[in-house]
């Protein structure tokens, strides 16, 4: 690591600590030459698979507009801020985990609608209504018939 006060290439790890539940590494360090303090953070670099459009075109992952997602689903709702950054690290944790380069938006909606379903029912019939590209108000009543049924089972 050079240092960022004189450029120098040897820094000594003074004290590393595991920080964010153990999903970042933070390391003071000191640069040998100048002796000046400063702190790095380390983090494992975990590639997410590129997302396969309906039309065919593929994109990067992009977690923001995941968040985005769900937040606009969940607006004006009483979902934790907490409960929302948890349901975006299960969604990119299960597409992680799958091994896939590639994978279809597809697999990602439903997945949104899974954690929608669990953090709240408004926000879940909100975005099945746009995901899913509700025509009328028969296909609204037996979204929630579904998951009425679904909740009392």
């Amino acid at each position: 690591m050079h240092c960022p006060f004189c450029g120098a290439i040897d820094t000594k790890v003074i004290d590393s600590r595991l920080v964010s539940e153990g999903n970042h590494v933070r390391r003071r360090r000191e640069c040998i030459t100048c002796e000046e303090r400063f702190t790095t953070y380390e983090t494992a670099e975990l590639v997410m698979p590129r997302i396969i459009k309906q039309d065919g075109i593929r994109e990067p992952f992009n977690e923001d507009k995941l968040l985005a997602g769900l937040s606009k689903a969940l607006e004006k709702r009483p979902v934790s801020i907490e409960k929302v950054e948890e349901a975006v690290n299960r969604i990119k944790a299960n597409l992680r985990s799958t091994g896939e380069r590639e994978i279809q938006s597809r697999t990602v909606g439903e997945q949104v609608m899974k954690e929608l379903r669990d953090l709240d029912e408004v926000a879940f019939v909100r975005f099945a209504s746009v995901y899913r590209s509700f025509k009328d108000l028969n296909e609204f009543r037996e979204e929630i018939d579904r998951l009425s049924k679904d909740s009392s089972s």
